[in-house]
């Protein structure tokens, strides 16, 4: 039609219900994110406005959960249930800023080194690293709540790594299912 200007996939003016064929345009990627797999997210648009807020939803509800496994896993193992729900609050509020730090530095790794899409081995890589931090600093405080020697916390976080390590990348796999890749693995 004489006068009216095509649409482009990059005209930030277009009209939002027409959405672009090319599922690889800078459009599709600012609305819709891309999930694992390359497919697109599950929620179907950007929710988060910025990495850091993606960051602090992703922890908070991560340990919301993370608290009550650790509670009953700690209970099931006989541990009095009062001494395991404090040691499911102080882990995960030592994992909370733990994920805040490694997670900002994990980011900034994968976005230097060009990493992107998250393939399995950076996810294990990325639970594996995560994992062992926690491990430094909960030993002794597990100890200490739970009123047993260093080599009965050591066991009792073995355990508790084993399910958080399945934990950790099935709830990031769901997680970036959900709401697409973070931007620096896009």
């Amino acid at each position: 039609m004489p006068g009216t200007v095509p649409h482009s996939t990059s005209d930030p003016t277009r009209d939002p219900t027409v959405e672009p064929t090319d599922p690889t345009s800078d459009a599709v990627q600012r609305e819709v994110p891309l999930a694992p797999g390359g497919r697109r997210a599950l929620i179907g648009r950007r929710v988060f406005p910025t990495p850091a807020v993606r960051r602090v939803v992703y922890a908070v509800v991560f340990e919301a959960l993370a608290i009550g496994f650790t509670t009953v896993i700690l209970a099931l193992m006989g541990n009095p249930a009062g001494a395991s729900a404090a040691v499911g609050v102080l882990s995960s509020v030592v994992a909370l800023i733990w994920n805040m730090v490694f997670n900002t530095l994990f980011e900034r790794w994968e976005r230097r080194s060009g990493h992107t899409g998250r393939p399995l081995r950076i996810r294990l890589l990325h639970t594996l690293l995560f994992e062992l931090g926690l491990v430094i600093v909960l030993v002794p405080a597990v100890a200490l709540l739970l009123q047993v020697s260093l080599w009965e916390a050591f066991l009792y976080e073995a355990a508790l790594i084993v399910f958080f390590l399945i934990y950790n990348a099935v709830y990031a796999w769901l997680f970036d299912r959900v709401f697409g890749l973070p931007d620096s693995a896009q």
